[in-house]
């Protein structure tokens, strides 16, 4: 039986890292790809969307020489592999939904981001998005656990503005997928941390209410980068489902 490779995107504002934990796992029995997004560092950013960030996930897979994949996204990284399996349904086997939603932003959601954009943008550094540890990390790991503060809050610091600018008005513009994902026959696992307080388990339980053959997986004492927080849950929760795919 052939392994299946796993994708793994990330979340916003941070880049492929944030899955080195979740990916050392993994790698013990099956390829695994972590691109940066929207395109390599370095690249020429083009205008923002997560359409133009999928496309060059199904670049990377098919440079790989790889056959259907199983995608995991989390948080910005959901919204692009549900953009991957929109556009280029023939390489996604699996789709791991982790910590993210398949609906819109809100008009006044939307503008937030556009808000915070801007003020990047203004400054011309990563400084109105430093604070976002706060609510990235779950109440637990927050207190207990400072050293995944001080690593996150690091990465954060380490991102270049324009990506961090694009990301914003990327998400900002993204259309609801809630189609695309009930459409998809494929397994489908939706992992959510129980301290996730941006995107939270309401929108985990539409998900998995929506996939026609869904699965969910609630991470106890961990927030929205349950990645991160509490990678062997993930990498387990990510292995299972590549093993359904796997097994046909």
């Amino acid at each position: 039986m052939t392994a299946s490779p796993i994708v793994l995107l990330h979340a916003f504002p941070l880049d492929h890292r944030m899955w080195d934990d979740v990916a050392g796992a993994l790698a013990r029995t099956r390829p695994v790809l972590a691109p940066d997004l929207p395109v390599p560092v370095g690249s020429d950013l083009p205008e923002p969307s997560l359409e133009a960030a999928a496309d060059h996930v199904a670049q990377v897979v098919r440079d790989a020489g790889t056959g259907p994949v199983v995608v995991a996204g989390l948080s910005m990284g959901g919204y692009v592999a549900l953009a991957l399996l929109e556009r280029h349904p023939e390489l996604v086997a699996g789709l791991a939904l982790v910590d993210t939603k398949s609906t819109a932003d809100t008009p006044e959601a939307a503008a937030k981001r556009e808000g915070v954009a801007a003020e990047v943008e203004a400054a011309g550094s990563v400084d109105p998005v430093r604070g976002m540890v706060g609510t990235l990390l779950g109440e637990t790991t927050r207190g207990a656990r400072p050293e995944v503060v001080e690593r996150v809050t690091a990465w954060i610091g380490e991102q270049d503005p324009a990506r961090v600018t694009w990301a914003q008005r990327a998400m900002a513009a993204r259309p609801d997928r809630t189609e695309t994902l009930r459409l998809f026959t494929g397994p489908v696992t939706v992992v959510v941390g129980d301290e996730d307080a941006v995107t939270g388990t309401d929108a985990a339980d539409h998900m998995v209410a929506t996939a026609a053959d869904g699965l969910l997986v609630v991470v106890p004492r961990v927030g929205h980068l349950s990645a991160v927080e509490d990678p062997a849950a993930v990498a387990t929760a990510l292995s299972e489902l590549a093993n359904r795919v796997d097994a046909g």
